[in-house]
């Protein structure tokens, strides 16, 4: 290898671990209220500050003679290719995880299918190298299977961007998350380093790629209630000022308060009420899922917001709710039972603002809270 691809190659590998190490040392893949995605971000880092790592020694070793340095090639060429296994099933988890609030089983038999599949072909290779070879010179070349690891990571880019754009066409609010932002680095550097043979682009597209998720997903943050992890009030004002300047859309929203949450708080202390609160915003999120959003309101009281507006799809939340309160419920030892007093409608921003629609489903809640304590203990009661 000459002196200029090696000097290029430790440039673009420099400059990959510089990001990578700001990126880790500022906490800036820490999002609020996002720890499973926050974990995903931790992982894609670390592991790309290995290939970074690593990419310098294989390209100084290719062609050096030595056994020594034919076991750091094969070695590390293995471990190359491994990364883009993490690279490609990473990026999906954090993506669907992000958009969907869960991972459903399919993509969990998706990356494990693509996963078992790359890692057995890589053991495969150590003795019949389909996947690359390395001479008796230690001299590196790409086999017939290189290619299989270059399709799957473009069909995992292609699916990322389409389910992306489908959840967008049904959930609005995913502004804060252009997927194909950070899809576009990575497919670069994937395609660049395909053509061109012999150049390293693609650890310091993949580490541009992180640092347009983290800032994206810490300019959402500003808007997420950092408790809980779903938004806050901000968000909320800014759906609002959107449906009244467009004054064409419709929307469903439901309005719920927590039941004896005070109660929660005096007899079991206030973590244990912050706990609850936690739970009442998870519920809500798979319920939702990606067809709208769940905001806090304040303090113990939630708003759902949601695209469809069918003739029944305020009965159809509100049951979907209380399913899962009940599922919560039968499945955790808690000392108490979790409920919340709801209310509902369909608002038409045409005909319809901001305050009509939050005053609406205000007094339905309470309407709905006031029948509640008709049978309940009244000590938990907030007043309105």
């Amino acid at each position: 290898m000459s002196q200029n691809y090696l000097i290029s190659v430790y440039l673009n590998d420099f400059i990959g671990i510089l990001l990578l190490f700001i990126l880790l040392l500022t906490r800036g893949w820490s999002i609020p209220g996002r720890k499973d995605e926050s974990r995903i971000i931790v992982m894609l880092i670390i592991a790309t500050f290995i290939d970074c790592v690593s990419d310098p020694f294989v390209f100084t070793m290719d062609g050096q003679p030595g056994l020594l340095n034919h076991i750091i090639v094969v070695v590390g060429n293995s471990i190359l290719y491994l990364y883009n296994i993490v690279m490609g099933t990473g990026m999906l988890a954090l993506i669907v995880r992000h958009i969907n609030k869960t991972i459903p089983k399919l993509h969990y038999i998706i990356v494990y299918i693509i996963s078992v599949g790359e890692v057995l072909l890589i053991i495969v290779n150590l003795f019949i190298p389909v996947v690359f070879s390395v001479d008796e010179n230690n001299v590196y070349s790409r086999g017939p299977a290189y290619f299989v690891y270059i399709i799957c990571a473009v069909c995992l880019l292609i699916y990322v961007n389409i389910f992306y754009f489908i959840a967008k066409k049904r959930d609005h609010f995913l502004r804060y998350f252009p997927v194909w932002e950070f899809v576009l680095p990575i497919a670069i550097g994937v395609g660049l380093q395909t053509v061109f043979y012999g150049i390293s682009v693609q650890p310091v597209c993949f580490a541009i790629a992180y640092t347009g998720i983290i800032i994206n997903l810490q300019n959402e943050s500003l808007y997420l209630d950092k408790l809980t992890g779903v938004y806050n009030r901000y968000e909320l004002d800014k759906i609002m000022e959107k449906l009244e300047k467009k004054k064409k859309d419709k929307i469903a929203a439901v309005m719920l308060d927590m039941n004896g949450f005070k109660q929660i708080n005096d007899n079991y202390s206030h973590a244990e009420g912050d706990r609850a609160l936690v739970a009442i915003a998870g519920i809500l999120s798979n319920v939702v899922k990606n067809d709208g959003v769940v905001i806090r309101f304040a303090g113990d009281e939630f708003i759902v917001i949601v695209n469809d507006f069918s003739e029944n799809i305020i009965e159809e939340l509100e049951r979907k709710i209380n399913v899962g309160l009940d599922a919560y419920n039968t499945g955790y030892n808690k000392p108490y039972q979790l409920s919340v007093s709801m209310g509902g409608d369909i608002f038409d921003f045409s005909k319809s603002d901001s305050e009509t629609c939050l005053k609406t489903i205000d007094k339905m809640m309470y309407d709905n809270k006031r029948e509640y304590y008709k049978t309940h203990d009244r000590r938990g009661e907030r007043k309105s």
